[in-house]
């Protein structure tokens, strides 16, 4: 797709941009942004670098390097577990990496996770305040203005707004083996605050009001929400059903990588026991752990890469569901949406924002009884028709919504 000049200012705007990009990982949802963004960038004239941490070859994007190799990655996790002090090492790897950026000399540098245990956050960050370099921090969870954690919904702590200390998430991810919460809060704050030309933007509503809340709240923040391919996730044929006899079921699909309590876990496994015997729970992202705490009545299937198999799945359930306790954006929704079929997800944090009253419903009480209840109703109902789905999933183009990260580095420039 040719992007429009127009939505990146003028043609030589548009020629001359180069944005280097950081990220934790290559792949994943946040890896997959980035360089979506990137590819924007070099189709309307640009030139884009993305760096990432963790040593492994990206699924996509050629303009990509390295920022360090296994053994430093794994000294650095080490170390940050066992000091709790996130981002402090990494030393000779980020010397390297500004060098890289400098020789690179970009218009605009694009953060994106920086947790990760692959890159010195003091070093950055002086960096970044000494250059004066225009920087767009898309912050894709919470873990920018905590002590440690990316989330804190389910433990219901709100220290992160005057000071973290006395943790009982430190040994999550990012895991450590003490509690340097308290110091890392007051470093992260020492270390964010003071960025000349910093743009923060947040995917959702929900992430920006925390982030008015937080040590980061004089900076501007903007609401840029995620996109998909809709070229990939569109209503696909698959032979699901007939593989595993589901031709007279409902099937109640649901999607997460890392299935544990805070994506609900537990409520899937106990609607599978609330459920009618015509109803058929479809897991996918599982492993042997998970596995072993399933009923036999859930379909487990492990994690695939395979986007246009995922894309047959979400097409063959009657319903997706979204039972997440804490979460940002959830792109499942969208891709279900997508794919023609109603999401039923929490209320939780960002995931009710891409739902309406054409496309799906909300629970606003956590709980596997709330669950069911809804899922029968909308089952036997089926009070949305694909139509609606697949016209509110037009609003999710990904070459919409990461064009508008190329108008916000014109409007920085």
């Amino acid at each position: 797709m040719q992007v429009p000049i127009s939505s990146f200012g003028s043609r030589q705007e548009a020629v001359e941009i180069r944005v280097f990009s950081i990220n934790s990982v290559p792949y994943g949802s946040t890896g997959g942004i980035m360089f979506e963004v990137a590819g924007l960038v070099e189709r309307a004239g640009g030139q884009a670098l993305c760096a990432t941490g963790f040593p492994r070859k990206p699924f996509h994007g050629k303009n990509w390097i390295r920022i360090a190799g296994l053994p430093d990655h794994a000294f650095h996790a080490l170390f940050s577990r066992v000091t709790g002090r996130h981002g402090c090492f990494s030393k000779r790897a980020t010397k390297r990496l500004l060098k890289i950026i400098e020789d690179f000399s970009p218009d605009v540098i694009h953060l994106h996770n920086l947790h990760g245990w692959y890159i010195n956050l003091p070093m950055l960050f002086s960096f970044l305040k000494q250059r004066g370099i225009p920087v767009v921090w898309t912050l894709h969870d919470c873990w920018s203005f905590t002590g440690q954690c990316p989330y804190f919904t389910v433990s219901g702590c709100e220290k992160w707004i005057t000071g973290c200390g006395g943790c009982s998430s430190f040994r999550e991810y990012p895991a450590a083996y003490v509690d340097a919460t308290k110091r890392m809060w007051q470093r992260k704050k020492e270390w964010f605050i003071g960025v000349p030309n910093l743009t923060l933007v947040t995917p959702s509503h929900w992430l920006k009001g925390l982030v008015t809340q937080s040590f980061l709240k004089d900076y501007d923040c903007r609401v840029l929400p995620n996109g998909i391919d809709l070229a990939v996730f569109q209503p696909t044929e698959s032979d699901f059903r007939r593989r595993h006899g589901l031709q007279d079921k409902f099937v109640v699909l649901s999607v997460a990588f890392g299935w544990d309590e805070r994506k609900g876990l537990d409520i899937m496994i106990e609607l599978a026991g609330l459920l009618p015997e015509q109803y058929q729970i479809v897991l996918v992202g599982t492993n042997a752990r998970v596995d072993r705490q399933l009923p036999d009545t859930i379909l487990s299937l492990h994690r695939t890469f395979d986007k246009t198999e995922l894309a047959g799945l979400y097409t063959m359930a009657d319903i997706f569901v979204n039972p997440t306790r804490e979460d940002n954006y959830p792109t499942v929704n969208m891709e279900a949406l997508a794919c023609g079929t109603q999401v039923l997800t929490s209320g939780v944090g960002g995931s009710a924002e891409m739902i309406d009253d054409s496309c799906g419903s909300v629970v606003t009480e956590l709980s596997a009884a709330a669950f069911a209840k809804e899922i029968r109703r909308l089952c036997e109902i089926n009070p949305y028709a694909e139509s609606a789905c697949l016209a509110k999933a037009r609003e999710f183009d990904q070459n919409n919504a990461y064009a508008r990260y190329l108008q916000l580095f014109s409007e920085l420039l």
